[in-house]
């Protein structure tokens, strides 16, 4: 029932309240100490180095930018702080860093959880919050009562690369349908229709479970058959969206750039095909 917490951004300062609200014994340290204040407040105790972090617990949750921030702010201590400590590593970075960092906490005795969190700091100890792990089964299996004070636990294999890969792709599609809503909202707004007005069109549009759940065993398969849909008719489809923005006076570069996309698809001979079939042309850009 103790943890330490290093990193006190939104994300980490949400975490330490949720153990400090189940009872836990919590030590926090941030690179600017006032960001410890609240928490010490509610109960934390405030560590005044990394070492002292590091070696007032066996369990060490780490939330920052990057492994560059990690790499910097764990190096403040000696190795031999990190000996015998679980490190869960929710901190955001590629799936080759992640298998480096828990190299290198290896190396110093050390053995790392890498996790991808799935939901905004406020939906840290809510039901249905879930965390991507990898890592070595047995120990997410010793901590799983810490680890589920946070969230759920969506194991993904003992590979520590794994949880940040899982975690990326969510991000890559995140970022991508948001920034598609934006774009249309821009539009809407271009020709008076209010974010308020258009939500429940919003929401209708942005809802894909049944096109993925049509889809996926078709990818699958590696069957793009062009039955319901054609490349071919989503370019012209998305001629329409650019030309659409452009009369807005709204910015086409993004649907341009999909629409790139699926141009280099029907240059590769995928016109009559589905749009699945872009997994591939995608794919093949790895080269370059």
């Amino acid at each position: 029932m103790s943890v330490t917490v290093i990193g006190l951004g939104p994300m980490g300062q949400a975490m330490a309240a949720a153990y400090l609200r189940a009872g836990y014994e919590v030590t926090v340290w941030n690179r600017s100490p006032a960001k410890a204040d609240d928490l010490v407040t509610q109960g934390a105790r405030r560590a005044g180095s990394v070492e002292e972090a590091l070696t007032a617990n066996d369990l060490v949750v780490l939330s920052l930018t990057d492994y560059d921030a990690m790499y910097a702010i764990l190096a403040q201590a000696p190795a031999a702080a990190l000996a015998g400590r679980t490190v869960v590593n929710l901190t955001s970075d590629t799936p080759d860093r992640a298998r480096e960092a828990a190299a290198w906490l290896a190396e110093r005795g050390a053995v790392q959880v890498t996790g991808g969190v799935q939901v905004p700091p406020p939906g840290i100890g809510t039901p249905g919050a879930s965390t991507y792990y990898s890592g070595p089964e047995d120990v997410i299996e010793k901590h799983r009562s810490a680890l589920e004070v946070l969230t759920g636990i969506e194991y993904v294999g003992a590979d520590p690369g794994l949880a940040a890969l899982y975690y990326q792709i969510g991000i890559d599609m995140f970022w991508t349908g948001l920034a598609g809503y934006l774009h249309g909202q821009a539009v809407a707004e271009a020709n008076g229709i209010s974010a308020e007005r258009f939500l429940p069109h919003a929401v209708k549009t942005m809802n894909f479970q049944y096109f993925l759940e049509f889809y996926a065993p078709r990818i699958a398969a590696g069957d793009h058959r062009g039955d319901v849909d054609r490349l071919a008719m989503g370019v012209a489809s998305l001629e329409h969206v650019v030309h659409t923005a452009r009369a807005s006076g709204v910015d086409p570069a993004l649907p341009a750039a999909v629409l790139d996309v699926f141009r280099r698809g029907v240059a590769a001979g995928h016109g009559q095909d589905s749009l699945t079939s872009l997994v591939g042309v995608l794919k093949d850009q790895r080269a370059g």
